[in-house]
């Protein structure tokens, strides 16, 4: 059953914390926008940012439980769970420590946490940020790889965190193209060399981020054929936030 499900486990949808929707009104319209696009379940990933986005457990779950709200007031059919979109940095060990993240669901035992690196670059011994957060138990997803420019200059950056069991989050709309040819002649590399673990949308706004996680499905089935790309943004996104959608109130 699950499998005929989209399940979108990063987008901003919470409305006034970051760069999403800037509204409550606007939130509700991406969720409708979600909704016919054929997603089900979105987990809402805000961003954690010290000094641009300064959000935590607690700024993120009173925006999530105003949205749900809204969504039932306006009867959304969009389930929603939150986590967050974390920065890489060093005060990230400091917000593990605390307890301060809203982390992505299970992987495997391990719980997971959606990690953002800057869009230039991999930061130097990035890999070391990474594998203390795998001695907590805590496996890294690092989100939307293929549209870094140092990766796309460079794909075997990526090489240490696959050695290390990290997992992968394309953004649907890169397979698609609509983030332009570097970004999507790398996604469809990665969706090649099966090392993506989920598609997602990252939808900010309907204006020009929009949730358009069917088509980067179609897009992947071109590339990887039918059954791996509803692995890609039903069965593996599932898996690991089934949790979230029954232990969140």
């Amino acid at each position: 059953m699950m499998a005929a499900r989209l399940v979108d486990i990063h987008n901003h949808l919470l409305p006034g914390i970051d760069d999403g929707a800037a509204s409550l009104a606007d939130a509700v319209a991406l969720a409708r926008a979600a909704v016919a696009d054929g997603i089900t379940h979105c987990v809402c990933t805000p961003h954690m940012q010290p000094g641009k986005f300064d959000n935590d457990r607690a700024s993120i779950s009173a925006t999530f439980h105003q949205l749900k709200a809204a969504l039932t007031e306006h009867a959304v059919p969009l389930h929603i769970a939150m986590a967050a979109e974390v920065r890489f940095g060093l005060e990230l060990m400091a917000q593990v420590s605390n307890n301060e993240i809203p982390l992505l669901g299970e992987w495997q035992g391990k719980q997971v946490l959606l990690l953002e690196f800057p869009h230039n670059e991999i930061p130097f011994a990035a890999e070391k940020l990474t594998e203390w957060l795998l001695r907590q138990g805590i496996v890294p997803m690092i989100a939307h790889p293929e549209r870094n420019r140092g990766v796309q200059e460079s794909p075997r950056k990526l090489t240490p965190f696959i050695n290390q069991g990290c997992l992968f989050q394309v953004t649907a709309g890169s397979v698609t193209g609509y983030f332009g040819k570097p970004s999507q002649q790398l996604a469809e590399q990665l969706l090649k060399e099966g090392i993506v673990t989920v598609l997602a949308s990252d939808a900010h706004n309907l204006q020009y981020r929009p949730p358009m996680l069917k088509q980067g499905r179609l897009a992947a089935e071109a590339i990887v054929g039918e059954v791996a790309a509803m692995q890609l943004t039903s069965i593996n996104p599932w898996t690991m936030t089934k949790t979230l959608f029954t232990e969140q109130p």
